[in-house]
């Protein structure tokens, strides 16, 4: 585990899709981070909507071919790599055809296009991310999770990969953004954990219940070691959860580029 080492988990990244508020945000601080010093690694998923040829996208070879089992049903992990000019900085892509339709034609990501498989394309994402970086034997000093896509991600790394030393020492942060999906995920959702290999007691702030924006985001605090607060109107519900958990936390801040990678530096360094 290497303290200067920083694994980005992110929901989207700009150019590769549409300019938002969180694409923006990923690109720039995962940019300024590296900037500083700091050795990034940067995940998001593979959308249909990314053109692989307009962006130079390619396989590697050597991190792809595992097959994951999502609710008994195996899917082949293709991993996908680009560099993001001007800083030369890599960015992989987690590719599957069941949940990152390559035919798709609609300006839109599949989240909200299909949200219907929410639950086991956020399972997916999170689980190719974790083995591909055990494949690239990088042990990151920081996980940095963007997005309610990646909201999985601390309980996997706590629960499921606790004992992998690839994470062992690593701080979790998760990012709140305003970005929501409307209604709830699969009402199997929580089965299809339990099938993952978590417990009824890692699971019960959500079994028997419907599992919305509000939950998903919870329990992604509940794992994490810190938290931070990317978007101005976050939710009041989830800043006060927040605050009764007692985890250090980032409020928000209207600052540009080069100031927020100063105070994400700053946030990571008070975590060690």
């Amino acid at each position: 585990m290497d303290l200067k080492k920083v694994l980005y988990i992110s929901q989207e990244i700009s150019p590769y899709v549409p300019a938002s508020d969180i694409a923006d945000k990923s690109r720039d601080l995962a940019q300024g981070i590296q900037d500083k010093g700091f050795e990034v690694r940067t995940f998001m998923p593979k959308y249909g909507l990314i053109k692989e040829r307009r962006n130079q996208l390619h396989e590697v070879i050597r991190l792809s071919g595992l097959n994951i089992e999502i609710d008994n049903s195996d899917h082949p992990l293709i991993i996908k790599v680009a560099t993001l000019l001007p800083t030369r900085m890599q960015v992989y892509f987690i590719d599957n055809e069941d949940y990152f339709l390559r035919t798709q034609t609609a300006p839109d990501l599949e989240i909200r296009l299909s949200p219907e498989d929410n639950d086991e394309r956020s399972m997916f994402f999170v689980r190719g991310v974790v083995e591909t970086v055990k494949k690239l034997r990088w042990d990151p000093g920081f996980v940095h999770c963007i997005g309610w896509i990646s909201s999985l991600s601390p309980m996997y790394l706590r629960r499921i990969f606790a004992d992998d030393p690839t994470f062992a020492g690593s701080k979790i942060i998760y990012s709140l953004f305003s970005d929501k999906f409307e209604g709830t995920l699969d009402p199997r959702f929580a089965e299809k954990l339990l099938l993952e290999g978590f417990s009824q007691e890692d699971i019960a702030s959500i079994a028997d219940k419907p599992v919305d924006w509000i939950a998903l985001n919870k329990l992604a605090i509940d794992y994490s070691d810190a938290v931070a607060q990317s978007s101005p109107d976050i939710d009041p519900e989830l800043l006060d959860y927040i605050e009764k958990s007692g985890k250090p936390f980032l409020p928000f801040s209207e600052t540009d580029t080069a100031d927020r990678a100063n105070r994400f530096a700053e946030f990571y360094r008070s975590l060690q």
